[in-house]
């Protein structure tokens, strides 16, 4: 602990977006005011994820102030991680401070603002700190000589450009040696490397070629002064075409090779639209379902947030009420059913028999129902990940069984959600959480190939 302990107001924003925050402010004290907890108490009905929260929020509450006979005195709260944390205080009078004329003492974030000065006059040596995700109310809070700052325990990096990439870059010393080992497979090259430039490798990076004349290669493994790689599968060849579908450039290559390797149980793809990141999923998700039979079905999901005005409650099952989101998963069918036909000379007749299967083969599920569940042996794409936090990314990944591969498509520059940033979203989280791991894999996009039209927008606009 460094300088005196800091005083943190919470609102309720914080704790409808993740229940556990009252456990990571470390030594230093939180306070609940009662206003929060009837913003709580407003929330908790429904089977929403805020509604969730509310209640866990509640619930942890309740489990913290068990513990003393006096919440005026504060309750110990334990820190993630087993070390000693700060107290929670409920504070019950009402505001004493006053507050300008234009800011309606009946709101309940400015009754935060009220109560933080009070904690700021009360305890000149330490800081008083509001803690909101809403940023208006972080805006009157400075505008007041008042701290505040949003909920930041789930940032994993300070700025998003420094987000693992997949990619790195093969720079070999003159002190570095390349060996060449034994092929583990036919057309995969295997190679060590021993020397400095293992040091900033990690396992599932991908290196393009060029250094030592060797090609396009994956870290399989990375120990002391020592790296194994292995050469990539060359999905730009027609005679490698996934379901119709071959790689346009580097970046889609290494994507397939994530995607159709059975080792590989998760994969995050980043990128702007119209670099492929869907359509090269599904066409992987249908050839190993379809054709290798790897996996009984493609499920498809992703966060429902509209980008305009809300058209208001739609009709018809679970899926029916998917569907008008799910128009990227239609225009990439539509694409692939015509793809694979010309490909292979078929008729009318034949391509709508196998739209049908190809369908057929596809789940549309809304998140609100994945908790609980298990899934075996399935393909299931998370799209549009960007939008989700980290805490419902960790509720979907642990749905995956025996079998299953999870995929997660996103842009972070493309945030809907009026709560995270480039910097916590759950997408992010996850790419800098699996880093590393053997049997995952991350690839950026950088090229579109959708349209000239598309690329010169995506740029000039």
């Amino acid at each position: 602990m460094t300088g005196p302990r800091k005083l943190f107001v919470l609102d309720a924003t914080v704790l409808t977006h993740d229940p556990a925050a009252l456990y990571r402010f470390e030594e230093h004290d939180v306070y609940v005011p009662i206003a929060v907890l009837e913003e709580l108490d407003a929330h908790k009905e429904g089977g929403s994820e805020t509604a969730r929260n509310a209640r866990q929020a509640s619930r942890f509450l309740d489990d913290v102030l068990s513990t003393t006979g006096d919440p005026a005195q504060g309750a110990p709260l334990p820190h993630i991680g087993g070390a000693a944390g700060g107290h929670l205080f409920i504070p019950l009078g009402s505001p004493r401070s006053a507050l300008p004329a234009a800011l309606p003492t009946r709101s309940i974030g400015n009754q935060l603002l009220s109560i933080a000065r009070d904690l700021a006059d009360e305890h000149r040596g330490r800081e008083a700190i509001l803690v909101t995700k809403d940023i208006n109310l972080r805006i009157k809070a400075r505008a007041l000589g008042l701290k505040a700052e949003d909920y930041t325990s789930e940032r994993v990096l300070e700025d998003a450009d420094l987000l693992y990439r997949g990619i790195g870059e093969l720079r070999l010393t003159p002190s570095d040696t390349v060996e060449a080992l034994p092929t583990v497979a036919p057309s995969r090259a295997a190679f060590e490397v021993r020397g400095t430039a293992a040091a900033a490798w990690h396992v599932g990076e991908f290196l393009p070629g060029g250094e030592a004349s060797l090609p396009d290669t994956i870290v399989r493994e990375v120990g002391l002064g020592r790296a194994r790689l292995e050469a990539v599968l060359d999905y730009t060849r027609d005679e490698r075409a996934v379901w119709g579908v071959r790689a346009r450039n580097r970046e889609q290559n290494f994507a397939l090779n994530l995607l159709m390797d059975p080792d590989i149980d998760f994969v995050t793809l980043l990128g702007q639209a119209g670099t492929g990141k869907t359509l090269l999923t599904l066409a992987a998700g249908l050839h190993q379902t379809i054709e290798h039979q790897r996996y009984a079905e493609i499920i498809m999901t992703r966060v429902t947030i509209p980008v305009g005005e809300d058209i208001g409650f739609l009709p018809g099952t679970e899926e029916e009420k998917m569907g008008p989101w799910m128009g990227a998963l239609e225009d990439n069918l539509d694409i692939l059913n015509q793809g694979e036909s010309q490909g292979r000379g078929q008729s009318q007749w034949v391509r709508a028999a196998a739209s049908d299967l190809m369908r057929a083969r596809i789940r549309v599920k809304s998140l609100s129902f994945m908790r609980g569940r298990t899934f075996l042996r399935k393909f299931l794409i998370i799209d549009e990940a960007q939008n989700l936090s980290a805490h419902q990314m960790k509720t979907l990944i642990t749905r995956a069984g025996p079998g299953s591969k999870v995929v997660c498509l996103g842009n972070i520059a493309q945030i809907d959600s009026p709560y995270l940033t480039e910097t916590t979203s759950g997408l992010t989280y996850v790419v800098d959480r699996f880093k590393g791991w053997a049997h995952g894999g991350h690839v950026t996009l950088e090229r579109g190939e959708r349209s000239r039209l598309a690329d010169y927008a995506t740029t000039a606009l």
